[in-house]
C-alpha cells in the first residue's frame, strides 16, 4: 500500500487519537482542530465510515450539530485515494474500521501528514473496542475526553447500553446509551447478573 502515496517533502507527519465515551466531546473536538488547521491554510480532508448515518449521510457531526463535511469511505484503504497533496486527515468514529486503519495512519504519518482520529475506545461492555487499542499504541498523542455519568455526575468511564442487543456495533444516540462511571457501570452490570442467576434457578 505504501507506494499509493508518494514521497512528500514534509516529515512533521503525526497520529492524534481522541477517544472517550459516547458524549464525551471526541467529535467535537476533532472539528476543532479540523478547522484550526483549515484556519491556518492547511489542505484537509475529514473522512468517516458509510455505516454512520445518524446526523448526515456525508458530513462528520457531532452531538452538539457542529459539523464537517466528510467523505464516507467504506474500509480505512480508501481513504488514500483522496490524500495526494493533503497536509490533515480527520477520520470519525475509527472504531467502526477494521485493523487495517492502523496501517493506514502510519502510512499517512509517515509520508507527512497530520492525522487526527476520534473513536470510542471502550464498548458498551466496557470492552477495548476494534482497531482503538492498536490506534492508541502508534499515536503520538492521545488526547482523552469524558462525558459526565448521569446516575452521579463523576466522569464518565464507559457507554452504557439502553436497549436490548448483544451486538457490538449499534448505532444510537441518548435513546439507546447513557455515559456512566466506573462504579454506576459496576453496579448495574452486579444487578443484571444477579438477576441473571435468579432468573436461571
Amino acid at each position: 500500500m505504501e507506494q499509493v502515496i508518494q514521497e512528500r517533502v514534509q516529515t512533521r507527519g503525526s497520529i492524534e487519537v481522541i477517544c472517550g465515551s459516547m458524549f464525551s466531546g471526541k467529535t467535537e473536538e476533532l472539528i476543532r482542530r479540523i478547522k484550526r488547521a483549515q484556519f491556518a491554510k492547511q489542505k484537509i480532508v475529514m473522512f468517516k465510515p458509510t455505516i454512520d448515518v445518524r446526523y448526515s449521510v456525508n458530513d462528520v457531526v457531532s452531538h452538539d450539530k457542529k459539523s464537517f463535511a466528510s467523505i464516507p469511505v467504506v474500509r480505512a484503504k480508501d481513504m488514500l485515494e483522496f490524500t495526494d497533496g493533503v497536509d490533515v486527515v480527520g477520520i470519525d468514529e475509527a472504531q467502526f474500521f477494521d485493523d487495517e486503519i492502523v496501517e493506514i495512519a502510519q502510512i499517512l504519518a509517515n509520508s507527512g501528514i497530520r492525522v487526527i482520529i476520534a473513536g470510542l475506545d471502550m464498548d458498551y461492555l466496557g470492552k477495548p473496542f476494534g482497531p482503538m487499542p492498536a490506534l492508541l499504541s502508534v499515536a503520538d498523542d492521545i488526547y482523552k475526553v469524558h462525558a459526565i455519568c448521569v446516575r452521579c455526575g463523576n466522569l464518565a468511564y464507559v457507554s452504557h447500553r439502553l436497549v436490548a442487543s448483544e451486538k457490538q456495533v449499534l448505532l444510537g444516540e441518548v435513546d439507546a446509551y447513557e455515559p456512566l462511571c466506573r462504579s454506576c457501570f459496576n453496579k448495574i452490570k452486579n444487578k443484571e447478573r444477579k438477576e441473571s442467576e435468579m432468573n436461571l434457578d
